[in-house]
């Protein structure tokens, strides 16, 4: 069963996180590891967006739209691969328990106020706003690309696609590491220069172990896709058990992955979650 969508005004915001102030990642998933300034350090987005015209294939007029925004980190999983760990998806009131429902993923209710830069006639600057019980706000405009805290990972062309080029992303729910694989086509975006101002979100979503005692870093880059456009197929997804974690070493050079077939394996689950 086919579903099509727009992601649209997809927000990316980019911290490098050092490993030890975070959880070890679920078996089989290992950090995909930089060194900068002596330490090892992961690479986390928070991705605000609207998930707009979702609907089956086949019910062109059925639509669901809403905003969403989700916390996930960069990982490898079993094969080398790079992929996505979400770790944290906010979305409104009346959509989240059945995303939670039907996909086991970490879908929380949040009351979230983004604006739409590509219905706009100038470059921001434009605010966004996502609250459950933390606030995040954020002020961002067009401007040229630019590169905050944390490790280089080559030009700026490098970097956006080491963030958005990864077609394996993976959900912890019910005690098992749920598996989707999506496709993604090339998109416009624009460089972004972005501001915080309340923050105390983010340590509710990730808390931060001994990390300047409370907070995140400062921010290592942000920009906005337009417009995404997609398909993904709502079924059964591979089913990976959870089991205890071991330390994993530092990751290699990053592939750019390619479009991906559905894996053999035990099947559960059913997929309802962009992988933006």
């Amino acid at each position: 069963m086919m579903l099509q969508s727009v992601v649209r005004d997809c927000l990316y915001l980019n911290w490098a996180l050092p490993k030890e102030s975070l959880p070890e990642p679920p078996s089989p998933l290992r950090y995909q590891l930089h060194t900068w300034q002596g330490g090892s350090w992961v690479f986390a987005s928070a991705v605000l967006f609207y998930q707009d015209s979702l609907h089956l294939a086949s019910l062109p007029l059925l639509r669901l739209c809403y905003p969403q925004l989700n916390l996930r980190l960069y990982v490898l999983d079993d094969e080398g691969a790079p992929a996505v760990l979400f770790r944290r998806m906010l979305m409104p009131a009346w959509v989240a328990p059945g995303v939670k429902l039907m996909t086991h993923q970490p879908a929380s209710r949040a009351r979230l106020d983004f604006p739409r830069p590509s219905l706009s006639a100038d470059g921001g600057p434009w605010l966004w706003r996502a609250k459950r019980g933390g606030m995040l706000e954020v002020r961002a405009w067009q401007g040229s690309p630019l590169v905050g805290e944390g490790p280089r990972i080559g030009s700026w062309e490098e970097t956006v696609r080491y963030i958005q080029e990864r077609t394996r992303g993976y959900a912890e729910g019910s005690g098992t590491l749920h598996r989707i694989d999506a496709r993604h086509r090339p998109a416009a975006l624009w460089p972004l220069r972005a501001e915080l101002g309340a923050a105390d979100l983010l340590p509710r979503l990730l808390p931060l172990r001994g990390y300047n005692g409370s907070g995140w870093p400062q921010l290592h880059s942000a920009w906005l896709c337009p417009q995404i456009p997609f398909a993904f197929e709502l079924g059964i997804v591979p089913k990976v058990a959870v089991a205890p974690t071991v330390p994993h070493p530092a990751a290699g050079r990053v592939v750019s992955p390619v479009l991906l077939s559905e894996t053999p394996g035990e099947k559960t689950g059913l997929v309802l979650a962009s992988a933006a």
